[in-house]
């Protein structure tokens, strides 16, 4: 079983963003029982809001469904628990580096997987939920694809 924890600052965007398209893809590869795919955020601002519109407007429109999804915050058990904890950008890390220490190598950035150091954009500064979609979308892939 190969444990993947999303990652962004408030769990209504990016993250759950990124948890429901990973799902949506191993399911379509036949591979959703070999995966335990979840999403947190590093904040506590939004615990227990829903999914925020923009992004569950994005999914809908790719046929991806995140309702009952609601923010909730890292722990040290998931810290302890998931294989990969893939984050969205750099203050992420930061504040995961504030919250656990000196972090495992199983901490990277999303973009890692598809060779790029940039972060993922925050649609909820930016309005833009399509540009987030790609590049969680190549992140994803090129995530899979390591893995398989």
């Amino acid at each position: 079983m190969i444990k993947v924890l999303m990652v962004c600052h408030g769990n209504i965007c990016r993250s759950p963003m990124a948890e429901f398209i990973l799902k949506d893809m191993v399911e379509k590869e036949g591979l959703a029982d070999k995966f335990i795919i979840k999403s947190a955020a590093t904040s506590r601002e939004e615990i227990g809001n829903p999914v925020h519109y923009g992004t569950q407007n994005v999914l809908n429109q790719m046929g991806i469904d995140c309702s009952g999804k609601r923010a909730r915050q890292i722990t040290q058990k998931d810290y302890e628990e998931y294989d990969y904890i893939l984050l969205m950008d750099k203050n992420n890390l930061r504040n995961m580096t504030r919250m656990f220490g000196t972090l495992d190598n199983k901490v990277k950035l999303l973009l890692e997987f598809a060779n790029s150091s940039r972060d993922i954009a925050d649609p909820w500064y930016t309005g833009n939920f399509d540009d987030t979609y790609e590049d969680v979308l190549c992140g994803c892939e090129a995530l899979l694809e390591e893995l398989m």
